[in-house]
């Protein structure tokens, strides 16, 4: 059996939230939750928000991702990262936990 471990974030999902905190001169917060829904049975809702008492803070250099109780266990192990890619750039979630995904990367089912 897997080692279960939070979720982690990439440097480079740090390094993103610091040029966005730059560009608008703002620093918040990247709420990663995961709702029920989405075509896979699960999706990701990924939003700038304000921390929560319970939330679990994964922070680097002042920038902060959070992830709330409910959704820690959808997301064990997984990896927070951002992707630039040529149809656009976003902030992405690698999860060993999902047994499949659609093509938006938002949905997945496990």
């Amino acid at each position: 059996m897997a080692l279960t471990l939070p979720p982690r974030v990439s440097d480079r999902a740090f390094a993103r939230l610091a040029e966005i905190a730059e560009d608008t001169g703002e620093v918040k917060a990247l709420r990663v939750a995961v709702d029920g829904g989405g075509c896979s049975g699960f999706q990701y809702d990924i939003r700038f928000d304000e921390p929560s008492a319970d939330d679990l803070v994964l922070e680097k250099n002042g920038q902060k991702v959070l992830i709330d109780p409910v959704s820690l266990p959808f997301l064990e192990n997984a990896v927070v990262d951002f992707s630039e890619e040529l149809i656009g750039s976003r902030f992405v979630i690698d999860n060993p936990n999902a047994s499949s995904s659609c093509g938006c990367g938002i949905s997945f089912s496990m």
